[in-house]
């Protein structure tokens, strides 16, 4: 194991990466169910083949999580974790609507057409990033920018630990604000401000995620003080364990209920007859060569900034950059994306991508392939162990998120605050990041600003020619592409 993923080199030891492995997937394991939900939308009026297109989903989850995670653990040598990315495996779902209303096919068949884009956006990551032309356009990202990437993922993380992650009430049109677990503690202590419309089960619900996340996050603070590597998992075993009991004394609920009826069968015989392979050129270039090649390139540059971000931020916590703010074997993590972005559409998923949920196996301790390679076979095992994955609590998980997004925002000391090019597109992104939950789109912003500020400041000539051009492309993508 040394001589294969060179622990000693990188300080590390096997428990202390497969620790790391463990948290990471205990705080992603949830797009194993969510993806599939999202991809299907739920199963809701879509017609025949849908049960099936969800089992089929669920296995090509796994498969291309693995098959990512392989190549980045022995190309790469990186602790980085890949899924199905979210925010792009609900812009598929609607593409798969879009599609499937102008040309009238079934939403399967529309399933299918959609898989298109994400074959051909991997081929053209593959080839860009064995080019070395994605690694340019990271080096392409100026410093202060990078240095900014990893605290606006922080609170992107916290927001995700704060808000979408736990799902516990939002108000309006069921869209949660961000941060929105905030108001809802708050209102905890004073019930009869949102009770009323919750309900007595909703409002014990409520408290009992906020306090389950609370206790969590608190545990692995004072153990992580101790000098205690495994902090992270602990106190997302602790917290799962509160939330077991708080379930099943105050609610009543059996919380181990879905194992005695879960099926431990792998579907596989669903994915062959339902994703695998199952491309539709012919219906995906119906909907109009223009709105094809738009969505093609709308995809690719949400994955690639999606993806540069969450390499650069969480690479930049763990000490794995240089005085240049480069990272070592970019070109082969870049790749592992590419691969498993390839093996989504094979299988039949939406984008695979580098998880930022990577960064709580990175506090873990992770430093090596071996965490990604951890990761991926638990991964692999969900197939047949999904359901013990389904019962892990969402608050349990909220707490490592929240307490890597609260390290992750102490990058924050490299910025120098006073140039105001590296400010203005900072507290941009910081901003953008939570808000959009999208970190392609915060980065765009930033560049944008600090091409912007340098041009009209006299400073033109300081800004690369790549720079501009990602900047433009930006530009064309918020106002010109829906």
């Amino acid at each position: 194991m040394d001589k294969i993923f060179k622990l000693s080199q990188n300080g590390t030891t096997v428990r202390t990466e497969i620790v790391a492995g463990l948290t990471t997937f205990m705080t992603m394991a949830y797009i194993i169910a969510l993806n599939p939900n999202l991809l299907t939308n739920f199963g809701a009026g879509l017609g025949e083949g849908v049960p099936a297109l969800w089992n089929a989903v669920f296995m090509a989850t796994c498969l291309a999580s693995f098959a990512g995670m392989v190549v980045m653990a022995f190309a790469a040598n990186k602790p980085f974790a890949m899924a199905p990315g979210m925010g792009l495996n609900s812009f598929f779902a609607v593409v798969v609507g879009n599609i499937c209303g102008i040309t009238g096919v079934t939403y399967v068949e529309g399933f299918h057409a959609a898989l298109v884009i994400i074959l051909i956006e991997g081929i053209i990551f593959l080839i860009l990033s064995i080019l070395n032309v994605r690694e340019k356009i990271v080096e392409a990202i100026p410093l202060g920018v990078r240095n900014g990437i990893a605290p606006a993922i922080g609170l992107m993380l916290m927001n995700i630990g704060l808000g979408s992650n736990v799902g516990i009430y939002a108000e309006g049109n069921g869209f949660a604000a961000p941060f929105y677990v905030m108001r809802d503690f708050f209102g905890a202590l004073t019930p009869g401000v949102i009770k009323g419309s919750m309900g007595d089960a909703g409002y014990a619900t409520m408290v009992l995620t906020v306090v389950t996340m609370l206790v969590g996050l608190f545990v692995i603070i004072v153990l992580s003080q101790k000098g205690i590597k495994a902090s992270v998992i602990i106190g997302m075993l602790a917290a799962s364990v509160i939330y077991w009991a708080g379930d099943a004394i105050f609610l009543g609920n059996n919380p181990f209920a879905s194992l005695a009826t879960a099926s431990w069968v792998p579907p596989f015989a669903d994915m062959f007859s339902a994703t695998f392979f199952k491309f539709d050129f012919g219906t995906f270039f119906d909907i109009g060569w223009f709105t094809a090649i738009t969505l093609i390139i709308t995809f690719c540059m949400i994955d690639m900034f999606d993806t540069i971000g969450t390499l650069v931020g969480t690479a930049s916590r763990a000490g794995m950059v240089d005085e240049n703010g480069n990272m070592p074997n970019m070109k082969e993590a870049l790749v592992a994306d590419a691969v498993g972005t390839l093996a989504g559409a094979v299988t039949g998923t939406s984008t695979v991508t580098t998880f930022i949920e990577s960064a709580s196996g990175v506090e873990a301790g992770g430093r090596t392939g071996l965490t990604a390679l951890t990761t991926g076979i638990l991964f692999l095992a969900c197939m047949f162990i999904a359901p013990i994955a389904a019962i892990i609590p969402a608050a349990a998980t909220s707490s490592a998120l929240i307490y890597v997004g609260i390290l992750m925002i102490s990058g924050l000391k490299n910025i120098d605050f006073g140039d105001v090019t590296q400010t203005v597109p900072v507290a941009l992104m910081l901003i953008a990041m939570p808000v959009s939950g999208s970190i392609g789109h915060a980065i765009g912003l930033g560049l944008i600003a600090y091409t912007v500020i340098q041009v009209f400041t006299g400073k033109a000539k300081k800004v690369s020619v790549l720079t501009y051009v990602i900047s433009v492309l930006f530009l064309i993508k918020f106002f010109l592409v829906v």
